[in-house]
This record gives C-alpha cells, structure tokens and sequence, in this order.
C-alpha cells in the first residue's frame, strides 16, 4: 500500500511540473530565473518526447502561438500522467 501511494505520489509530482512550467510560460516569466529555469528543465524531462514543445502534439501559429502550444500539450502531458498514476495505483495497490 505505502508502494501504490508514493508511486501515486511520483505520478502527481510530474503533472504538477508539467502544469507549474505551463503557467510560467504563460505568464512569461522570466527564463533566466534559476528557480524558472529549474522547473522548465524539470519539464523539458518529464515530457518524455511525447508532450515536447519542440515537436509536439500540436503547434498552434499566432500571436500567443507558443503560450498556447505549451498550455495544451503540457496540459495534456499532465493529464496522461494523473490517470497512468491511477491505474499504477490501483494495480500496484493490493
């Protein structure tokens, strides 16, 4: 049981990344900032290539194209990893 919930908890801990590192582009935040630079670094490994702003799910054009680019692919990065950490927790759970 202690297993299913700290790995419950590593799942959590990803998404909560992914959403804090789309947030901080949203607003813009400055990317020189080491605590800025450290979640977006932190991001950048826990998107598994999957959720990449560089090549990801889908790329938006525009005006706010980047900002809404990061939103919905980290967005659905941290989705993904809430239910995958779900389903780990309740097979693992016994």
């Amino acid at each position: 049981m202690v297993a299913a919930r700290l790995l419950w908890l590593l799942f959590v801990a990803c998404a909560s990344v992914l959403a804090v590192a789309a947030l901080l582009i949203a607003l813009e935040a400055e990317p020189d900032n080491p605590l800025v630079e450290l979640v977006l670094n932190l991001a950048d490994g826990v998107d598994l290539g999957v959720f990449d702003l560089d090549n990801p799910i889908k790329r938006f054009a525009g005006d706010n194209g980047e900002t809404t680019t990061a939103l919905f692919n980290y967005g659905i990065g941290a989705v993904v990893y809430l239910v995958l950490g779900r389903l780990v927790d309740r097979l693992v759970r016994p």
